[in-house]
């Protein structure tokens, strides 16, 4: 399962399992969980941790060093959990010593072909990356999140749950859970109603979501009274509660 000519570090820890093809290498304080299928041509570099049944195609770069100048060659890490799918040419780096010093990575995530994940970045679970997304430096990309091919993401942003950037958007403020955005810059364009019905979202919380998206973008209150609003319908819709606690740990302010 392991190729003769695939070019594997002594240090490296390799679990049970896992498939290594022709031509790849994997560095020093490298450790690979059990099940995982690595193509022909990949390169991983340390500290990198990456989980069970994870599924990384040729060419792919994991681990490299951060593309920051500031970069002095500190032992930052990459860390990645289960059940993820890195398509060809993605690359993912290393967190920075002034970024927290890890870029993190969860569970059953699908990056297509060419994505890119910049250092420092903490992406969470079953988010969906279209070919050529990209994810500039300290990013947080929440679960279910989709973003569309050739998606463009400024440093320090954060992408909600459940939330949908359309093809080839430049997202350059955050983007709130449960919203499509669209365009360059990137606009909000309505629920991301076809994502929560996949989700298994009620007909009710639907219908609640549709009026917090009114409240926030269609009534002309200030933030402060759409905030108030909004806590206010909290009991009958407790989703709404994550579009507030997002909105109230914005760092750069929301798309609208």
């Amino acid at each position: 399962m392991i190729s003769d000519k695939a070019i594997i570090d002594p240090s490296a820890k390799i679990a049970e399992n896992v498939s290594i093809g022709p031509f790849s290498i994997i560095g020093a304080d490298v450790e690979i969980g059990a099940d995982t299928r690595i193509g022909s041509h990949v390169v991983i570099h340390g500290p990198t941790r990456i989980g069970k049944r994870n599924s990384i195609l040729q060419f792919s770069s994991i681990g490299e060093g951060p593309q920051d100048k500031k970069y002095g060659g500190e032992p930052t890490s990459l860390t990645i959990g289960d059940d993820n799918v890195f398509r060809e040419f993605t690359s993912v780096s290393r967190g920075t010593a002034q970024g927290g010093w890890v870029t993190q990575i969860g569970n059953h995530n699908l990056f297509m072909a060419y994505v890119h994940v910049a250092h420092d970045c903490r992406v969470n679970n079953y988010t969906t990356f279209s070919n050529n997304a990209s994810l500039a430096g300290h990013v947080y990309v929440g679960d279910y999140a989709n973003l569309g091919g050739f998606v463009g993401v400024h440093q320090y942003c954060a992408i909600g749950a459940y939330s949908f950037c359309a093809g080839g958007s430049i997202i350059v403020k955050d983007v709130l859970p449960y919203i499509t955005v669209s365009g360059h810059p990137a606009q909000v364009y309505g629920l991301n109603l076809e994502g929560l019905k996949r989700r298994d979202f009620g007909q009710e919380t639907l219908l609640q979501l549709k009026r917090a998206y009114k409240v926030l973008f269609r009534q002309g209150l200030t933030l402060d009274q759409a905030l108030a609003t909004l806590t206010e319908m909290v009991p009958q819709c407790p989703e709404i509660a994550t579009m507030i606690d997002f909105i109230q740990v914005s760092q750069r302010g929301f798309v609208r």
